[in-house]
């Protein structure tokens, strides 16, 4: 705030914010290679976080130690210890995202955003994602485009779907992250996805925004592998109930990426395990016939734009005229 009251504009903002306030949450278990990145990154922001919850699950490496001496210089940050001991499973990383907001709801703010422990990003960065859900009232889920080091200097973008935010740099407005209920812990992971379909579900828009670049210090999926994760991300689709061509048409796209070829092949085995195994579906009805509507329409826009990139240039201008 100004000396008389209005609210200052930060470094890269054009106007005075009403949405302003933002916390922070974030779970970390033995992230000593990469939290500090992430820990500077914060403090440089020019609008600063009301509070920033991190719940150290467990970690036996310096990790604690290091958001300790964060927080000695910059009072927004508060460490939390979970000191039970428990399976290192993917509901592990929810329980404890999930602490740091009980820890937080007591606070005043507007948004709440979750970080993975190994991203970094500009220090205008959440000024200006502020300023997004301060244009658009409906806006639920926000972020930034994530890019992942491919090799020493060259960066590539994990996503090319603005509707899509990943988990490592999600921003929810306070009203839509009550709303669904916040994270649910699922069995294959993936309360991103389900947060964003279900923020869908009941009103609220979800996007990223590419001119806000972000920054993931380790590749998804390194942790446990690539091509299990593959797998294991075909399994999320078939418990989420994604309809089975949208999966294959998904899969078909993905052919170029690395690892080429297996990780198509991988998801499309984890969705076929799915039936096999006769997983029980983890969503209700309603998600189910929602996600697949949007797959339908998904659908159209893929095959329209496969046709389009097979036809000859000439066929295609017939057709336009």
């Amino acid at each position: 705030m100004t000396s008389n009251g209005t609210t200052s504009i930060p470094s890269g903002l054009d106007r005075p914010l009403r949405v302003e306030r933002y916390a922070l949450m974030m779970g970390a278990f033995n992230e000593e290679r990469y939290i500090e990145t992430t820990l500077r990154a914060v403090v440089a922001q020019t609008h600063l976080p009301v509070r920033w919850v991190i719940v150290d699950d467990c970690s036996s490496d310096n990790t604690p130690a290091l958001v300790e001496k964060y927080a000695r210089d910059y009072p927004f940050i508060s460490l939390h210890r979970m000191t039970k001991a428990h399976p290192r499973d993917l509901i592990a990383h929810v329980t404890a995202v999930n602490a740091a907001y009980d820890l937080l709801r007591h606070e005043s703010f507007d948004c709440v955003g979750n970080l993975d422990a190994d991203v970094s990003f500009e220090p205008s960065y959440f000024g200006r994602l502020l300023q997004e859900f301060d244009r658009d009232p409906k806006l639920g889920i926000a972020g930034g485009c994530l890019y992942e080091q491919q090799r020493l200097g060259v960066w590539k973008r994990r996503s090319r779907s603005e509707r899509s935010v990943p988990n490592a740099i999600q921003m929810f407005r306070r009203d839509c992250y009550e709303g669904i209920g916040g994270y649910r812990a699922l069995k294959y992971g993936a309360p991103d996805w389900y947060a964003e379909v279900h923020a869908r579900m009941i009103g609220w828009h979800t996007q990223s925004f590419p001119d806000l670049p972000a920054y993931h210090h380790r590749t998804t999926g390194a942790a446990g592998g690539i091509l299990r994760n593959s797998f294991r991300g075909g399994l999320v689709a078939y418990t989420f109930g994604s309809h089975p061509l949208f999966e294959v048409l998904k899969s078909l796209r993905r052919i170029p990426s690395r690892p080429m070829v297996f990780g198509a092949l991988y998801r499309i085995a984890g969705f076929v395990a799915g039936y096999l195994k006769r997983e029980p579906r983890l969503v209700s009805p309603d998600f189910i016939q929602f996600l697949r509507s949007e797959q339908y329409s998904r659908m159209s826009t893929m095959i329209g734009d496969g046709l389009r990139e097979c036809l000859p240039a000439t066929i295609q201008g017939r057709a336009e005229r």
